[in-house]
């Protein structure tokens, strides 16, 4: 009765008030801008929306309240995966990454790109923080398809052994050496705070010029090393938890404040009625215990089992809300089983813009049927999850090592237990011997699943570069040699 209610709503009802429903107005190819934040190791209990009693979110929160909000919302166990997915539209040992480390971050070289495809309906691209698909040449950001790079190498600042630039190793997370499209470049200040202003400057741009554009805010925090301004730190600290907790929750309520200018901004340039703003986050939480006052506490994580690198409900069940003023609805859940892979099509629908031929083919699906009805229907689907991560040359030991099988109803873990999700949520009950039937059909479809990534990993078994010898580190020295590294800072909001 329910979803013949809604589709009543929404074929008699269309005009309802927006903050109720989503507008009848057609999505596809109406070119929306489209801005993309998505956060690295924050989990479901990261925010206050979603129950966390200790760190304070307000500006994200007031953007749930607005927001029609995923409430089943997927991603992979770890960073490089994820951003391959959003990339792709694949999952992502299909496009060849299955690590975030040794080269197995690198997305194949024939993937047609998400900001390629957008390119070729008139937008303009930016990328602002965080790439972690390759630092090679031939897979930098600035040769698959983004217009304006300002990034860091390998998946985190200061992690020169794997990859970023070496002065970041002694000035972590502050004035950091970064990539800004062809040059490497001096920047001052805190990290988040950099990133965040350098896109609203590029999306400025982009307002003057009346260009459709997709800003992919990528950023690296909260990921370890904990670092953030002392203010942010201070309020923890005072409270009596340890320097990392104190650290991490810093991060995020920096993360809370930058978002919030970001969408002030927008405001104030008129730029919300024709832009779809998304946050999100790119895998499960990390850094969930710590102490209190020296007693060890764990930390809350909105009850998920697991987190980063896990393959329960905390390692892939992340947030995400999406507001576009006066085309989505107010405050609406979404709850259909939906995925990271679904970014790329949604995308390309509302741009207008057929999805390329690409190999593997695209997997994932538009989104737009239920941003226009969140009850319309949606066909159940099988996402795979892997944590990968094996060793060299023992990909087939670990088949069954941190693994999942989810659909709307299920998640079947490890090849063993399985969890009724739909009334178990959070994974407290193996109901595998209760359902042997469904055991043996996603036991079999994980099977087929494994098998046919195997030839699309292509990444497998190369040989570990030196830190010396990572790309970036050599373009560093290069440049340093031939004509310095010169400061850089994002243009003046005020002007």
């Amino acid at each position: 009765m329910k979803q013949i209610f809604y589709g009543l709503v929404w074929l008699i009802l269309g005009s309802l008030p927006v903050g109720l429903v989503a507008s009848p107005k057609p999505m596809a190819g109406s070119k929306p801008n489209i801005i993309l934040v998505m956060t690295d190791d924050q989990g479901m209990g990261d925010l206050s929306c979603m129950g966390n009693e200790v760190v304070r979110t307000p500006h994200i929160d007031q953007f749930y309240e607005k927001a029609t909000r995923f409430t089943d919302f997927q991603v992979s166990p770890t960073c490089a995966p994820t951003r391959a997915a959003i990339m792709s539209g694949c999952p992502p040992f299909k496009v060849g990454v299955s690590h975030t480390i040794f080269q197995r971050e690198r997305m194949a070289p024939g993937v047609t790109t998400l900001p390629q495809t957008l390119k070729s309906a008139g937008y303009a691209t930016g990328l602002f923080g965080k790439w972690h698909l390759g630092d090679e040449e031939e897979y930098l950001p600035q040769n698959r398809g983004f217009d304006e790079v300002l990034m860091h190498g390998s998946g985190g600042i200061g992690q020169v052994n794997l990859g970023d630039f070496p002065p970041n190793k002694d000035n972590v997370y502050f004035d950091n050496v970064l990539l800004h499209n062809d040059t490497v470049v001096q920047t001052k200040g805190y990290c988040t705070d950099l990133f965040f202003h350098a896109a609203l400057a590029w999306i400025r741009e982009q307002e003057k010029a009346d260009t459709s554009y997709f800003a992919y805010v990528s950023l690296n925090a909260p990921h370890a090393p904990m670092a953030v301004p002392e203010s942010y730190a201070k309020r923890f600290l005072d409270l009596g938890y340890d320097k990392g907790t104190a650290g991490r929750y810093g991060m995020i309520e920096n993360i809370d404040d930058n978002f919030g200018e970001l969408i002030k901004h927008l405001e104030d340039w008129k730029a919300l009625d024709n832009t779809l703003v998304i946050f999100m986050t790119d895998n499960g939480a990390t850094h969930l215990s710590g102490k209190l006052n020296g007693k060890k506490v764990r930390h809350f994580n909105a009850h998920f089992k697991g987190g980063k690198n896990s393959p329960g409900e905390g390692g892939t069940h992340v947030p995400a809300f999406w507001q576009w003023k006066g085309r989505l609805g107010e405050g609406v859940d979404i709850d259909s089983l939906t995925a990271h892979l679904d970014l790329y099509p949604t995308f390309c629908e509302l741009a207008g813009v057929p999805l390329p031929d690409n190999v593997p083919a695209i997997e994932g699906r538009s989104l737009l049927p239920l941003l226009q009805n969140p009850e319309a229907e949606w066909k159940d689907r099988e996402l795979f999850i892997h944590c990968g991560r094996w060793n060299a040359g023992q990909r087939d030991n670990f088949k069954f090592k941190k693994c999942a099988v989810r659909t709307e109803k299920w998640r079947f873990v490890n090849n063993a237990e399985l969890f009724d999700i739909e009334n178990d949520p959070y994974e407290s009950e193996d109901v595998a011997a209760k359902h042997p039937e469904v055991v043996a059909r996603l036991r079999k479809a994980y099977d087929q699943w494994w098998d046919s990534t195997e030839p699309l990993l292509v990444n497998e078994n190369l040989p570990r570069v030196s830190s010396d010898e990572q790309p970036l580190a050599l373009r560093y020295e290069k440049q340093l040699k031939e004509k310095g590294i010169p400061d850089w800072a994002p243009a003046d909001l005020k002007d």
